[in-house]
């Protein structure tokens, strides 16, 4: 049961995984994990939203669209000082890596250079640097570089499928060049999606399929469990069943050996019990803070009492630098996939 990277995942393939039975799956997806990570370890990100509300996209799960009416107060872009004092308390609270997130559909002229200073001074702090700003340009994508920036975040959302269910103001495949820009600059990409959205199983191995066979897996691929916000459009979606999470997780770890698997939104609304078994299940990633840009997370000492009570540690800066091993073998690791 050894990792192998792969990106010539079929839906079928990946089916299998998902409809194992439960103790068949963790026990795969553990297993990889303890092979690819400090099982104990969890690398820890800090979000703070440096430009908050009236985005022009219509993403039918966010609080920040300017489609929808959610109460939310508009802000704009923070001044450098400011997240730089943001990101100097996170570090001093334990973050190795400072996420940046502005409610842009992509980065305008006049805000740009500011953005590029707000990524030189939390680098100085020797703290990890990720932005999510929306579409890019080559040109812009290139000057975050040279910034020092570490890794982008850009979201696929869902399934190619299901993506204009949720979002009509940009294509799926829009955001697949923002990934193939990141990566061509040499940032390091974290890409993941949402669940509870009202996809199906299908569209949640779409999901998966689609990040697992990008050219190179991202180095960080968040899942977050939706988080219900009034005056969306999904605003009384059916929640996700809690084992079908973990088996989401627990198929990410699978399919992508290398990558960070993180918990990101939603997570508040996980009991501990919940949360033990997606870490077992191969995540190994969390945002840290009481805010994820404009939606609640767990306290930051309810965090750390239940690192305690796990036996987690925050993983060292110094083992978040490796960069994901080439492609090994392209045949399948684990039998049971045939076999269904």
């Amino acid at each position: 049961m050894s990792p192998v990277i792969r990106h010539d995942w079929q839906n079928h393939e990946i089916e299998a995984l998902f409809i194992q039975p439960f103790n068949d799956l963790l026990f795969q997806a553990h297993s990889i994990h303890r092979q690819c990570f400090d099982p104990n370890a969890v690398q820890v990100s800090t979000l703070l939203s440096i430009k908050t509300g009236a985005c022009p996209e219509d993403c039918k799960y966010c609080s920040q669209s300017g489609h929808y009416n959610t109460g939310l107060d508009k802000e704009k872009l923070m001044e450098v000082q400011k997240v730089l004092a943001e990101a100097q308390r996170a570090h001093e609270n334990g973050a190795t890596r400072f996420c940046m997130g502005a409610a842009w559909k992509h980065p305008s002229r006049k805000d740009f250079p500011y953005v590029l200073e707000m990524v030189k001074g939390v680098k100085a702090m020797g703290m990890e640097t990720c932005m999510t700003l929306g579409q890019l340009s080559e040109e812009q994508t290139a000057a975050l570089a040279e910034a020092g920036l570490d890794y982008y975040n850009h979201n696929i959302d869902t399934s190619r499928e299901y993506y204009s269910k949720i979002i009509t103001t940009r294509d799926f495949d829009e955001r697949l060049d923002t990934l193939a820009h990141v990566r061509d600059a040499g940032i390091k990409v974290c890409s993941g999606g949402i669940v509870g959205m009202g996809e199906t199983d299908k569209d949640r191995i779409g999901f998966l399929r689609e990040l697992a066979n990008l050219p190179q897996h991202p180095e960080s691929v968040p899942i977050n469990n939706l988080v219900k916000i009034k005056g969306t459009p999904l605003e009384n979606v059916e929640d996700i069943d809690p084992f079908d999470f973990v088996r989401m997780v627990a198929v990410a770890r699978i399919l992508m050996p290398h990558s960070h698997v993180r918990l990101s939104a939603g997570r508040e609304q996980m009991n501990e019990q919940m949360q033990a078994l997606c870490f077992f299940a191969g995540a190994n990633s969390i945002f840290y803070g009481d805010r994820l840009l404009t939606t609640s997370n767990p306290d930051e000492s309810d965090d750390m009492k239940l690192f305690a009570r796990l036996g987690i540690h925050p993983e060292p800066l110094s083992e978040n630098a490796g960069e994901t091993p080439a492609p090994q073998s392209s045949g399948a690791f684990y039998d049971a996939a045939a076999a269904h």
